[in-house]
């Protein structure tokens, strides 16, 4: 892709690297680290905790681990499974790497089947109250949202400026800040801290105002490609767009080529990278 990077996973619903077939459907997770054995006896209370809804056809490989190391297994309901594993009621959750492997292990699945994910996890009493308290209340409700995601993936765009290239435009859309710029220029800052504020406040509105129009230039480009195209706020201050982009398998390659067009167009002063396919948190409502 001209002026941008790519992290991407296999969009195929067959022999991807997740190993998922349509025909009795198997995920194949990785295994996330070994289980934690140190708690003593009274300490061994477990609860399963819930990844995310998955079409009941589908299988998971054995080998697969998820939180804390714990064995992914499937608990179903009807047309629908969830997918859990066991985890100890005394060990704390939130670590940074019980995020990286929930996030991990839906990524995988999705890129293979569709999934409604639980975006932080949800921690019930067992297999019987995951299929009385989540699965069948939903159930068609569920089923319905499962149906809307066959065929398609969640990709994330992210177009960041180059830091460069966007204070010359700046500085060139903005007498007052070139004015500034050469004002403060070698003077120390104790000297020069009101037009640095000033300079500063200008340059910070100028980039919002660039970061909301190459935003939407983005999201209106990309959306006839799309599903549909959901607005994140910016993680970064030279962030230029932040999108959830939902798209048909089928349409992937047309998709990646409007996004390459921005590439070229934006080259010289945007970075775009296109990170997927991805568990769809952007598009659906677990409900939970």
């Amino acid at each position: 892709m001209t002026g941008s990077t790519r992290a991407s996973a296999p969009a195929g619903r067959a022999g991807g690297k997740s190993g998922a077939k349509t025909a009795g459907r198997r995920v194949q997770t990785r295994r996330a680290g070994a289980p934690d054995r140190s708690a003593t006896p009274a300490a061994q209370a477990t609860a399963c905790y819930v990844y995310g809804v998955l079409p009941g056809d589908v299988e998971v490989t054995p080998e697969g681990s998820g939180v804390a190391g714990g064995e992914i297994r499937l608990v179903r309901h009807g047309e629908l499974a969830a997918l859990v594993s066991e985890l100890r009621l005394s060990r704390p959750l939130g670590r940074p790497d019980d995020l990286i492997a929930h996030q991990r292990l839906l990524d995988d699945v999705a890129a293979e089947v569709p999934v409604l994910p639980m975006r932080f996890g949800a921690v019930l009493d067992g297999t019987e109250s995951v299929a009385r308290e989540l699965l069948a209340p939903h159930h068609d409700e569920f089923r319905a949202a499962l149906d809307d995601l066959e065929g398609r993936a969640q990709f994330v765009v992210k177009a960041r400026y180059r830091e460069d290239a966007v204070l010359r435009e700046v500085l060139a859309e903005h007498p007052e800040a070139a004015r500034l710029r050469e004002q403060i220029r070698g003077l120390p800052e104790d000297a020069s801290w009101d037009a640095r504020i000033r300079l500063g406040e200008i340059i910070n509105q100028a980039i919002e105002a660039k970061r909301d129009a190459d935003t939407r230039a983005l999201a209106e480009g990309l959306a006839p490609h799309a599903v549909a195209v959901v607005i994140r706020e910016p993680t970064h201050e030279e962030d230029a767009a932040h999108l959830a982009i939902l798209v048909d398998d089928e349409r992937r390659q047309e998709f990646e080529e409007a996004l390459e067009d921005f590439g070229r167009d934006w080259a010289e002063r945007i970075t775009l990278r296109l990170i997927g396919p991805q568990a769809p948190y952007d598009f659906v409502v677990t409900g939970r």
